[in-house]
């Protein structure tokens, strides 16, 4: 068995959320001797190599003062550094398992895949086995390695909740991991999801602005900070594409990519997500009380196990190539089943002449 060599961070920054990036940043002392960025950032940054450190020069991870530098750059004194890397993870035997995965396309450098529901992207506390990464290992061999062990979170660069549902990239070897990781920092990917809302938005288009970070009450979920106190800075677009009265179905953009983003901000607009176990969507938030209603719900509850959230297109530059690629996913069976219920519970009230 493999075994990932894992930095102590807390427990609940490694089991979800998408924001996979590591930003170094350092001021270079005054009386600092003039020598190679490689060999500073060796020194500076633990539990990395020479290797990864080039690659990520050669892909523009690195900067000085705010510009590209290649690794023979000589550090100078008052020189601001920033780096980016891919986060390492915790230490797991990574055990290799014959999950079937829905490959969309893959190559030598990079694999993409549609995730289902109720699936948990790593293995982490309580999630040994089953996971996508469990998959992986046994799907490929190669997959990116520092110092002949596994390479962090095995090729990932972005991620999806454990049933969120849809298009993720996986890379095949470092060059690519820093690559893609760069994109994702740079937010020069396109990411949209559809996510199915509870109420009526009030807009046909709209932008959410708002720090998010954990929730001072409950560290396991996230929560938006408007007066930017606490958190990180996040932004969502949102679209609306289908109106059922008491739902509504949204296609959100992500400019950023914060743990639990879309579900947090929704919340916060008074929209959470249906069937959002964690963020309140798992309960009738719009509605009657009645008993048909009720059951009406349940029935469409019981089609999915989680909320009603699906990354269905990713675009992104080929870390080799250059060419831009676009990747788009249909729905999920049940996610399109309760659709079909609230298309025929919202005409059943205008054939009644019912408002809702």
């Amino acid at each position: 068995m493999e075994q990932l060599q894992l930095e102590s961070w807390e427990e609940e920054d490694f089991n979800s959320g998408e924001e996979l990036f590591e930003h170094h940043k350092f001021f270079v002392d005054k009386g600092q001797e003039m020598v190679r960025i490689d060999k500073f950032l060796m020194d500076k940054i633990a539990n990395t190599s020479r290797n990864k450190i080039q690659i990520a020069a050669k892909n523009g991870n690195i900067l000085v003062n705010k510009k590209e530098v290649k690794s023979n750059y000589k550090v100078k004194p008052s020189d601001e550094i920033s780096v980016v890397f891919p986060y390492p993870v915790r230490e797991i035997e990574l055990i290799p398992q014959d999950i079937p995965l829905e490959i969309v396309f893959e190559d030598e450098h990079l694999i993409v895949i549609n995730k289902p529901s109720n699936m948990v992207v790593h293995p982490g506390y309580g999630n040994y086995k089953g996971t996508l990464v469990n998959a992986l290992v046994y799907h490929f061999d190669n997959l990116p390695v520092r110092n002949n062990e596994f390479y962090g979170r095995p090729g990932l660069v972005h991620r999806l909740d454990k049933h969120t549902t849809g298009i993720m990239v996986v890379a095949k070897t470092e060059f690519a991991l820093t690559h893609l990781a760069k994109q994702f920092y740079d937010r020069t990917t396109d990411r949209r999801y559809q996510a199915l809302v509870w109420g009526n938005i009030e807009h046909d288009t709209g932008t959410i602005i708002g720090n998010i970070g954990r929730s001072l009450k409950n560290r396991k979920l996230m929560t938006v900070f408007p007066d930017g106190d606490f958190g990180k800075h996040a932004v969502t677009h949102y679209t609306v594409l289908q109106r059922f009265g008491l739902v509504t179905l949204v296609e959100c953009k992500l400019e950023t990519g914060r743990t639990h983003q879309i579900r947090a901000h929704m919340r916060y607009l008074g929209h959470p997500l249906f069937n959002d176990i964690e963020y309140g969507g798992d309960q009738i938030v719009r509605g009657t009380n009645n008993t048909k209603y009720k059951q009406f719900i349940d029935n469409c509850f019981q089609l999915i196990p989680g909320q009603a959230l699906h990354a269905k297109t990713l675009g992104f530059n080929h870390p080799m190539t250059g060419e831009r690629l676009f990747f788009d996913s249909e729905l999920p069976k049940g996610y399109q089943d309760i659709l079909t219920k609230w298309v025929n519970y919202t005409s059943n009230f205008y054939e009644n002449n019912f408002t809702f």
